[in-house]
């Protein structure tokens, strides 16, 4: 849900305020390129389109104006570019839609190899988080974070195809809105929604519900993300039989932030898979500042400190907080 209490962006803190500007750069170029086509397939089988590598530059080359010294760790590399000149060319043209003075070399600098250097203070971005939803019509989010010591300690999530619709009641999610919105969290200071290009934004709270047998559940759309026999038996095991939405990206953590969601789980599609640190810091920050909580399979809170994947966590477990002991014996139940 959201309370009601409004802040002005301009009243949040340098880091925050140039992420917010970075993402809005970031969902605009989104916006212009949505229906462009599948650039490749990676070893994941993870598609990555002309959009991934043009956000993922320009986000970069925005937070090395903004914060020199910090590095940044993104889920592209310039690999494609450097082999397919034609691919190149589409991505500098888009890139400067939004940096004037782009060429090839500097778009191949700033997207680089993605970065591995973490050091004790970073960011990490999803240039397109459910790159398959942009493909499709679907969800989709820009997601970016900054950690710093281990920690989340900002995070905004760019929404191009959502909006958080309230009047004095439950939220609701609309899809197809003619701009988006953001999700802004800040350690401390609370979960924050700002539709459109508003200079103002409404506090974000998790949902009051108590009940696991009717909590509303969200997961992925694509299956293969996860391990969906586990998820029925661990929804069998709580006695839920409402069907989950499905739904792409972190827009999902953003629902459960947000109270339109209650229940959030992802369950490795095999043993060896651990999440990037881009697929969770920066929805992880949002459902916390909302007053939800989040942790891995096993209840222990998401390690940011292993490098570009969370190494010392299996899943993720998302609630508005008043579920999750629930959910987590079920969990246990289901191994």
């Amino acid at each position: 849900m959201t309370t009601g209490i409004l802040r002005r962006l301009d009243s949040f803190d340098t880091d925050t305020q140039a992420a917010i500007r970075t993402v809005r750069d970031a969902m605009r170029l989104a916006r212009s390129l949505e229906g462009c086509t599948l650039a490749s397939t990676k070893s994941d089988r993870s598609p990555v389109t002309m959009a991934d590598l043009a956000i993922q530059a320009v986000v970069a080359r925005r937070l090395a104006e903004a914060s020199p010294s910090d590095s940044l760790i993104a889920e592209e590399d310039a690999t494609l570019l450097r082999t397919d000149p034609d691919l190149s060319s589409q991505v500098v043209e888009a890139v400067r839609q939004i940096i004037r003075d782009a060429t090839v070399e500097r778009v191949l600098a700033w997207i680089g190899d993605g970065g591995s250097d973490l050091g004790s203070r970073f960011w990490t971005l999803d240039p397109i988080d459910g790159t398959k939803g942009f493909l499709h019509g679907r969800q989709y989010v820009i997601a970016l974070a900054l950690v710093v010591d281990g920690g989340v300690q900002m995070s905004v999530i760019g929404c191009p195809r959502l909006s958080l619709l309230h009047a004095d009641g439950p939220v609701t999610i609309g899809e197809r809105p003619p701009h988006g919105g953001i999700a802004i969290a800040v350690r401390g200071h609370g979960a924050w929604w700002s539709s459109a290009d508003q200079n103002t934004c409404s506090r974000l709270a998790v949902s009051t519900g108590r009940e696991v047998s009717i909590a509303r559940v969200v997961q992925s759309f694509e299956g293969r993300h996860g391990d969906p026999e586990r998820f029925a038996r661990v929804l069998h095991s709580l006695g839920n039989v409402q069907p989950p939405s499905l739904m792409d990206s972190q827009a999902k953590h953003v629902t459960v932030a947000a109270g339109a969601s209650d229940l959030l789980m992802r369950f490795p599609p095999n043993a060896e898979f651990h999440d990037a640190v881009w697929d969770q810091a920066a929805g992880s920050l949002l459902i916390e500042e909302a007053g939800g909580r989040v942790t891995d399979l096993a209840g222990q809170p998401l390690d940011f400190t292993g490098g570009r994947r969370l190494l010392r966590n299996t899943g993720m477990l998302a609630s508005n907080g008043l579920l999750h002991r629930a959910a987590l014996e079920a969990v246990q139940r289901t191994r």
